[in-house]
């Protein structure tokens, strides 16, 4: 009996991480620009929120998981050489899985939250990391987008900002760190609505 229950419990952890990374991959085609905060090429989406909903509610591998459908399927439409979508994944998956980790430990509102600051505080650290070492040096290369040119539109904005780790501290870090918060934000507010829905009981 219990191992039927424990099956069945797999099989819905399993259809809803499904459902929740083709949410996922539908709110990053609805991402927009803030171009007065920071360069248009970056961009603010909530394809986040599905993953950390599914992290607090079936476990952190199961947030990392929607995480990577919804990068392989926005790989298929975005035409990239997937530059994209693995920042996207790396950044989401240490974003959700430190969240899932810590609720998972003692499940309270309370760390959840903490959780959730914790992740979005080092998935923040981890972009500055792999943005300047990573990412930003795989646009130049596979792109051809010039790093001055990069630079440059970060200048337009604030002038003094002249160098790829002043541009990376002063708008991409804090920008990631908020990104995350706007995430738990929302789950908070819509956690409790959805439970009863995706049958997740109450945690």
């Amino acid at each position: 009996m219990k191992t039927n229950v424990k099956n069945r419990l797999n099989v819905r952890a399993i259809a809803v991480t499904s459902v929740m990374g083709a949410v996922g991959f539908v709110l990053m085609l609805l991402e927009f620009p803030l171009p007065m905060l920071i360069p248009a090429f970056i961009k603010l989406d909530f394809s986040e929120l599905p993953a950390i909903i599914t992290a607090f509610a079936f476990g952190p591998a199961y947030g990392v998981l929607v995480c990577l459908i919804k990068n392989l399927l926005h790989l298929f439409v975005s035409g990239s050489a997937g530059v994209g979508e693995l920042s996207n994944f790396l950044l989401g998956a240490v974003f959700t899985f430190t969240a899932g980790m810590v609720y998972k430990r003692r499940k309270t509102r309370k760390n959840a939250f903490l959780g959730a600051l914790l992740g979005a505080v080092l998935m923040a650290v981890f972009s500055l990391v792999s943005n300047y070492f990573v990412v930003y040096p795989a646009y130049v290369v596979l792109y051809g987008m010039p790093m001055e040119a990069i630079i440059g539109m970060y200048r337009a904005i604030l002038p003094f900002a002249d160098t790829l780790i002043k541009d990376l501290l002063i708008f991409n870090l804090p920008f990631t760190f908020l990104k995350g918060m706007i995430d738990t934000a929302i789950c908070f507010l819509v956690y409790k609505r959805l439970s009863p829905i995706l049958k997740i009981g109450k945690n």
